[in-house]
């Protein structure tokens, strides 16, 4: 069959009958290349096919698998370490380069293997931030001979046509061939990819690395980051990994460093996945350290085991920043604050309690326990918040029950709630915020408006010593009369007979 004269012109000649027809050039359509069909050979190289007990009998004569640190991470395994930023990870990730390059384990967690050559491939520190940390009065850490580091170069003008990633993984291999390395470190995962959140590019990249740790028979531990708004009163989960579901799906083993939020330099490790080992390290069970530098070295040390629930950020503090986030909106547009409450729904008090204590050094103590009790008792300046009388917004209604009902026996001034109407503030001035009308009810706790107001009057008139002999008096007499006796000579303004 003769073919196509059109397809067989040239392309000089395709444009001058385009001219003289006066009409544009159009390239004619390249022909699809068929996909050739694979060979039997390499059929016949892509699996091994045997029956279970030869299997068995295989994995008999492997060496087993030992210990780099404890149960996380061990040989042969491609595994991932995530956290969020600013956490510690390279931190971690040096220390435990330096520990398996001396075959020293970092306790409590166990290194079996003997002394190994690593490759760290540093993406994250220069030159100059990498010796502050492990340089002090001028007096450097001296590492192992087996610890070997690559920092990246950036290349300007890569050679065309050829891929980003497969140019990194390639110079990867080379730099672990010239080390001889049998331990991979990179830090991190964001520079090996073209966006992990792509299915198709995340599996390219996982199956570069498990190639590359197959044929250089490499254990290999990669580092990547958490979302930007992981949800802090959520357990840590293979979810938080940023990007795909395959980055971890392709790993043999992964944990994660969590934040706690008692201490805002305590954080704990948690073991997310793994393969050659059972879970020693999971939610009920985290391991519970904090960044260290006595000397030149920086390090995580080891304190104490805990349950991550305990570290974890409460639902009603987590509500309270969210308020303060609000209010702080608000208040850059240039919002009053009678404006911010009603648009909120709460009281303006509770506008400026919190715009006071968006203070700086409030809000970095605020993970604190002793900090977070000062913001919701409305401490501003740091007193001791065990004598504020104000009761507390987020507190247990059974809790609020008892402070109450100890403010009335102490003559204490109550406090009106925030978001109570007008109708429910005439009729108990010291009712919880959350308590329904049958637990008001239940707790069998009377209040007067007329002593409470001249309970605060007597507060802002006589002197502290005079007032607790007026509060024990009370104490004793309250069971006879609503109102306690008032000193001589006390006028009373809204009432029409004198004392």
């Amino acid at each position: 069959m003769p073919s196509n004269p059109l397809s067989e012109r040239p392309p000089i000649i395709e444009q001058l009958r385009a001219e003289s027809r006066g009409l544009p050039l159009r390239p004619a359509k390249r022909s699809r290349q068929e996909p050739s069909r694979p060979s039997p050979e390499d059929c016949r190289r892509m699996f091994t096919i045997e029956n279970g007990n030869r299997w068995l009998e295989l994995a008999r004569r492997e060496p087993e698998a030992k210990m780099l640190f404890g149960e996380l991470w061990h040989q042969g395994e491609l595994c991932m370490l995530f956290a969020d930023t600013n956490i510690g990870k390279s931190v971690l990730a040096v220390q435990l380069g330096e520990s398996i390059a001396r075959g020293q384990s970092i306790a409590p967690f166990t290194c079996q293997a003997p002394p190994a050559r690593v490759l760290y491939i540093d993406f994250e520190l220069s030159q100059s931030q990498f010796g502050l940390r492990y340089t002090k009065d001028k007096e450097d850490h001296q590492f192992s001979d087996n610890f070997f580091r690559a920092q990246y170069n950036f290349i300007p003008d890569p050679p065309p046509n050829v891929n980003e990633n497969e140019l990194l993984i390639a110079a990867i291999e080379y730099k672990v061939k010239q080390a001889k390395a049998t331990v991979l470190i990179i830090d991190n995962i964001t520079c090996l990819r073209g966006g992990t959140e792509n299915s198709a590019v995340a599996l390219a990249l996982m199956k570069s690395l498990k190639a590359l740790k197959n044929d250089h028979n490499l254990s290999i531990l990669v580092l990547a980051h958490t979302p930007k708004r992981r949800n802090a009163t959520q357990p840590i989960s293979a979810d938080d990994l940023h990007g795909s579901k395959l980055l971890i799906n392709f790993a043999d083993s992964a944990f994660a460093i969590g934040k706690s939020t008692l201490d805002n330099d305590l954080c704990y490790l948690k073991q997310i996945k793994q393969r050659n080992t059972r879970q020693r390290y999971g939610h009920d069970n985290v391991c519970l350290c904090r960044i260290q530098k006595p000397g030149a070295f920086l390090y995580f040390k080891f304190e104490d085991y805990s349950a991550e629930r305990h570290h974890l950020l409460s639902r009603s503090t987590a509500d309270r920043r969210q308020l303060a986030d609000k209010i702080a909106t608000l208040s850059a547009a240039d919002l009053s604050q009678r404006n911010i409450a009603r648009q909120l729904g709460i009281s303006p008090a509770t506008v400026n309690r919190l715009i006071r204590c968006a203070d700086v050094q409030m809000r970095e103590c605020a993970d604190e326990e002793g900090c977070a009790d000062m913001q919701m008792h409305g401490c501003a300046d740091g007193e001791e918040c065990a004598n504020n009388l104000m009761t507390n917004d987020v507190m247990p209604n059974d809790q609020n029950a008892d402070a109450l009902m100890t403010n009335n026996q102490n003559g204490s001034a109550p406090m009106t709630n925030d978001i109570m109407t007008n109708d429910q503030h005439a009729d108990s001035p010291m009712t919880n915020d959350v308590m329904t009308n049958d637990q008001k009810a239940s707790q069998h706790v009377k209040f007067n408006p007329e002593y409470d107001r001249k309970t605060s009057t007597i507060d802002k008139l006589l002197t502290p010593e005079l007032l607790d002999q007026i509060l024990q008096t009370t104490t004793h007499e309250k069971a006879s009369a609503q109102i306690p006796p008032l000193p001589p000579g006390y006028h009373d303004p809204t009432s029409a007979k004198q004392p």
